[in-house]
């Protein structure tokens, strides 16, 4: 296991860089097993995003980031690494914040550190103004996995439960599956095993009863891409957990970094959504369980309107979505997330 600790809290590391390449915990093979992928050129990261060995808006910027100082390391046709890492997932604009980055910076070897750790202690205080809207003995709602895989050391909407664990609040949590993937039972349930928290694995359509049945007190989600609307996109299914929670008066938060919003957008009808082969949703673990004349058709992503969305828990704060204003006047002012 690849654990570090601050005090008695566990942190885990699943992207870093070392003696010139890209090591990642190989997320397709948990939770049965766990195995490194080590990426060696920008075929090697471009590879490793594309087939989800590392997943997670935040984490694929990170793998970004280590995978260009690489590929200069290497002495590589850096335009041609750029487009290749570049093309592999469209809606996640982490990826695109880390090239840019990456760009302005040189590639060194210096930035991808500074980017990597940045991200990493802006999920800290994510979870750190997450953990005050977390009562004890909260039942919480989470959907896909937007812990440490996701973001390396802290996560996202795990952040806020973790330290909510940490700091002696009772807590239990609902995890989606969250189909076709299953990033739900296979990660999120792994991460919250090895941290001790408390939890239940649930089918993806069974979240509405529980919201019905006053059994969840709050959603947290991650998110790929946040507009400047408040529209947002995350993990198909977020939208239908997003709409029953609204119904039920479950508050539905969302955790994201600066780098996840994107203020170019206007409206999630912008938001490119990425469509992935049909075998994810025909085949379970390379077994066939749809007849075999029957098609799928796969997006990996929902977007999910801000009226839906209680606020956002970001680095600088809480922010309701008619505060996104604040919100961008703040990153603007950030040296490291503003874009000149």
């Amino acid at each position: 296991m690849n654990f570090e600790f601050e005090g008695n809290l566990k942190k885990l590391k699943a992207v870093w860089y070392e003696n010139n390449e890209v090591v990642m915990i190989d997320q397709r093979m948990l939770p049965e097993k766990v195995e490194f992928y080590r990426a060696k050129n920008s075929q090697d990261i471009a590879y490793s995003i594309k087939e989800m060995v590392v997943r997670g808006a935040p984490a694929i910027g990170i793998a970004a980031a280590w995978g260009l100082a690489m590929a200069k390391s290497n002495h590589e046709d850096m335009d041609a690494a750029t487009k290749l890492i570049g093309s592999t997932r469209p809606t996640a604009f982490d990826l695109f914040k880390a090239i840019k980055f990456m760009i302005s910076n040189n590639f060194t070897v210096e930035a991808a550190r500074r980017y990597s750790q940045e991200i990493t202690n802006r999920c800290r205080k994510i979870g750190e103004y997450g953990d005050n809207l977390i009562p004890h003995k909260a039942k919480i709602l989470t959907h896909c996995n937007a812990g440490a895989l996701a973001v390396t050391e802290w996560g996202t909407a795990l952040a806020p439960i973790r330290i909510a664990a940490h700091n002696g609040k009772d807590i239990f949590v609902f995890v989606d599956e969250t189909r076709p993937r299953l990033q739900g039972s296979k990660l999120t349930a792994w991460e919250l095993q090895n941290e001790g928290i408390s939890h239940a694995v649930i089918a993806d359509n069974a979240a509405g009863h529980f919201m019905h049945t006053k059994q969840v007190d709050l959603a947290i989600v991650g998110a790929d891409r946040i507009t400047a609307s408040g529209d947002f996109a995350n993990k198909i299914g977020t939208y239908e957990k997003a709409v029953v929670a609204h119904e039920n008066d479950v508050p539905f938060f969302v955790a994201a970094p600066a780098s996840t919003f994107d203020f170019s957008l206007n409206s999630g009808d912008d938001i490119p959504i990425e469509e992935r082969g049909e075998e994810e949703v025909l085949s379970i673990a390379g077994k066939r369980i749809a007849p075999e004349k029957s098609r799928a058709m796969n997006p990996a992503f929902d977007v999910t309107p801000a009226k839906y969305v209680t606020a956002f828990i970001t680095e600088y704060g809480i922010f309701k979505p008619n505060e996104l204003k604040s919100l961008k006047s703040m990153i603007q002012k950030d040296m490291f997330m503003r874009e000149d």
